[in-house]
């Protein structure tokens, strides 16, 4: 995606001067279209971004009218916001937030990539939000998530369950590189020897320094980045990928550094595109808080539960979780945000981020779906 696309889809002109430039705005989440012409003009407000008089000056009454067509256009560009859409991690309980965003695909009326500017996910997040950035349907995701979640989640042994990722990641994105995606996106993952988050972008406008040697996705694959951002080790092995600069890179799972990844959006927002803050519109979408399930005797599920590693890895998440976004709500309290993360108490609803049982997923989707319907006003505000 060029350097400065998203600032022209919000109606900013970065084209040079010549004699008359026209921008549409209103067109969320789509290419703009900047010139004096498009294939269809039907639906499209245009404004005014400059003008250069050469040999055919402009009447007076002529500038007058343009400069107050330009007031006017500027406050309806203005009032725009730039919108956010961050997707937690949690396994198998994506689910729940497929089942969240179902609602709002449905009350919005187009694929959520013509919705949002910008996409950011966390390893189960990382899924749904790419695939989404690409243009496919919350339904074409959740019948993704219906055939192969059981199938990476039931092994037992690492090894196996990392070998059903790559199947995964290889079948949905095959070859497919960042020059795919249809808006911003950030797949957020660890560096494993740094300690250091690495945030997959296809915007260099994203960058925060280093614009001149930006490489959309580092040089990777959609598959590469998304599988990365998924590798939950011990659960999963960690993931090594090798840069266009050739560099070999161990990544482990994004939840190590931000299983809820929407403080890294807001701060792409705020200080790489110069978006004001007022301007900004987050949805911040979790999976759910549930009871931890009660697991069968000398199963493997009950015996990979008891080693002290999985259980701190599964603390670590959930408290990340938590502690990203208390500092959101210290740290950008005047950004504009919806939360959707209940919390659900009754013990039919013990599930973990390794759930495979199809029942148990659907009712994490149903969920999902009554947790949007009691925000609906909330989150439908972030779009007036």
């Amino acid at each position: 995606m060029p350097h400065g696309e998203h600032l022209s889809k919000r109606g900013i002109s970065i084209i040079p001067t010549c004699r008359v430039i026209l921008v549409p705005i209103g067109i969320s989440g789509a290419h703009a279209v900047v010139g004096s012409h498009a294939d269809d003009l039907s639906n499209i407000q245009w404004r005014v971004a400059s003008w250069r008089v050469t040999s055919h000056p402009l009447s007076s009454i002529t500038k007058l009218i343009l400069l107050w067509g330009l007031c006017l256009v500027e406050k309806v560009a203005a009032s725009k916001p730039f919108r956010i859409l961050s997707l937690d991690g949690g396994g198998a309980k994506g689910f729940y937030t497929l089942g969240v965003l179902a609602e709002v695909e449905a009350a919005l009326g187009a694929p959520l990539c013509e919705r949002f500017d910008l996409i950011y996910g966390t390893s189960t997040g990382s899924i749904i939000g790419t695939l989404l950035a690409i243009g496919k349907s919350v339904a074409d995701v959740h019948e993704l998530y219906k055939e192969h979640v059981p199938t990476v989640m039931r092994p037992w042994l690492p090894s196996q369950k990392t070998a059903k990722l790559t199947e995964l990641a290889e079948a949905i994105f095959e070859d497919d590189g960042f020059d795919k995606v249809k808006t911003g996106i950030g797949i957020v993952a660890t560096n494993w020897l740094l300690e250091t988050p690495m945030i997959f972008k296809a915007d260099n406008g994203q960058a925060h320094g280093r614009q001149a040697s930006f490489v959309p996705g580092f040089g990777c694959k959609l598959r590469d980045a998304v599988q990365a951002s998924c590798s939950a080790y011990p659960f999963f092995s960690r993931k090594v990928i090798t840069t266009s600069k050739g560099n070999r890179v161990e990544l482990g799972d994004g939840g190590f550094c931000a299983n809820n990844p929407s403080l890294y959006a807001i701060a792409d927002a705020v200080e790489a595109f110069k978006i004001p803050r007022p301007d900004i519109a987050l949805l911040s979408i979790g999976v759910g808080v549930y009871p931890s399930p009660k697991k069968v005797t000398f199963s493997p599920s009950w015996t990979l539960n008891k080693l002290p590693s999985v259980r701190l890895l599964q603390k670590v998440l959930e408290i990340n979780t938590q502690s990203m976004d208390q500092l959101r709500k210290v740290l950008f309290s005047d950004v504009r945000t919806v939360r959707i993360n209940d919390t659900f108490s009754q013990p039919e609803m013990a599930t973990d981020l390794l759930e495979h049982d199809l029942t148990k997923l659907n009712l994490l989707h149903q969920r999902g779906e009554q947790s949007y319907a009691a925000q609906e006003q909330c989150v439908l505000q972030l779009f007036t």
